[in-house]
């Protein structure tokens, strides 16, 4: 479903036009500081802004919070300096950054209903840019991007990217793929269709438009790796043939598809390795970790640990997540990037954690080890603290603290006290 029609061809550059009802306001430098946070879990810092990685604008943790938890996304009435406010149809958006046209992109993010594509829609969108949205709903929900609706910067199409797609563009960020094991295992075959063709197609579209174009790859290129922490040399140890291959060759397919179009065709291309993630907007029912264990402590049912409990994770929450991706694109690194976080957590540690947020007497119970989990798994983030200056800066307490509140909100329940 196309939410708004938009003419073909390049805009005039020269041009800078607002349409009706849209309010201008006067530009200031923002400030990267956060303000003095309170101490919670473990001491850690607590963060109130986002977009402190290089090149990006700061902007304010309670916009973004305002599109996924308060369901009050035009309520900013100071709205921030040197943004625009578009009011039409009696719908007030969000406050975008009022961009001159040398600055704007036209930016198409797939898989942008999805996760992680519809917070990174969020941003790209705060920032000013126009954003086409791309998603076939597999995994995606259209509710994830309502506060964008009509908005003159921004479009949702419905397409599945295994089919060639047309547009003109000056940035990709290819996000589709499903990405849990429930999700991608339900249809092994499509899955890995969706990873060889849709990045076939998407390269095909960054070559003809000449668009700089980020691959959204993954840890699981790693397998269950015996080389710890990974870095981006290590090749990985992965079962060919196993139940995850479908994602796990899949996305090196991908990576090899992205690199080859980089040699050949001098696409300017990045390619992000993303480690565990996660934050409001997550399925409920998409069967990976965190939103299992919320979801299960809220409902009154035991946690489910699959093995031991004693395998670990590192687990970034999604807002630094987007300033990665954001960074990488504007870099000028073209070979694949780690994008994590390095604090390493048992599963049984991050149960520790949920349940004492939400339900504190909330029984665990144990089943056998899924085939081919990986035993260990936590990035290497050198190379992005070198190349771009980006590293995690919010802490898993607090990305469990806001993702509590935002599984709260769907079950219309208060957090455990």
């Amino acid at each position: 479903m196309r939410i708004r029609l938009r003419r073909s061809g390049h805009r005039d550059e020269t041009e800078q036009r607002w349409p009706r009802g849209a309010r201008e306001l006067p530009v200031v430098k923002a400030s990267a500081e956060a303000r003095p946070a309170s101490s919670q879990g473990g001491g850690e810092r607590w963060r109130d802004t986002v977009g402190t990685a290089a090149g990006q604008t700061p902007i304010r943790l309670e916009r973004l919070q305002a599109l996924y938890l308060t369901g009050n996304p035009g309520f900013i009435d100071d709205s921030p300096s040197g943004t625009i406010v578009y009011d039409q149809r009696a719908v007030r958006y969000p406050a975008v950054a009022k961009l001159p046209p040398s600055e704007k992109k036209r930016i198409l993010v797939t898989g942008g209903a999805g996760f992680v594509g519809s917070h990174l829609v969020d941003r790209l969108m705060l920032m000013g840019h126009e954003v086409i949205a791309l998603d076939n709903f597999f995994t995606g929900h259209k509710s994830n991007l309502t506060q964008w609706f009509g908005h003159p910067n921004f479009d949702l199409v419905r397409h599945d990217v295994v089919d060639p797609y047309m547009c003109e563009i000056d940035q990709i960020y290819h996000l589709a793929c499903p990405a849990s094991p429930f999700h991608y295992q339900y249809n092994p075959v499509k899955t890995v269709k969706t990873s060889v063709m849709g990045t076939l197609n998407m390269l095909g579209l960054a070559k003809r438009t000449r668009a700089r174009f980020l691959l959204a790859s993954t840890s699981e290129i790693y397998g269950s790796p015996e080389v710890h922490p990974q870095n981006e040399s290590y090749w990985g140890h992965v079962n060919p043939i196993g139940p995850r291959a479908c994602y796990d060759e899949g996305k090196r397919v991908a990576e090899t598809l992205t690199s080859a179009y980089k040699e050949q065709s001098q696409v300017d291309v990045r390619i992000a390795r993303i480690f565990n993630t996660f934050g409001p907007r997550m399925s409920v029912e998409d069967g990976r970790v965190v939103s299992n264990f919320i979801a299960q402590a809220l409902k009154g049912e035991p946690l489910t640990i699959y093995g031991s409990g004693e395998q670990t994770r590192s687990f970034q929450y999604i807002h630094d997540l987007v300033d990665g991706l954001i960074a990488l694109m504007a870099s000028d690194d073209t070979s694949p990037v780690n994008l994590g976080n390095p604090d390493e957590f048992t599963i049984l540690q991050l149960a520790e954690m949920i349940r004492a947020e939400v339900r504190p007497d909330a029984p665990l119970v144990f089943h056998p080890s899924p085939v081919d989990d990986p035993q260990r798994r936590k990035p290497d983030i050198t190379k992005a603290k070198a190349a771009f200056g980006w590293a995690p800066r919010f802490s898993v307490q607090q990305g469990i603290v806001e993702t509590v509140k935002y599984f709260c909100k769907l079950f219309e329940r208060v957090p455990y006290t």
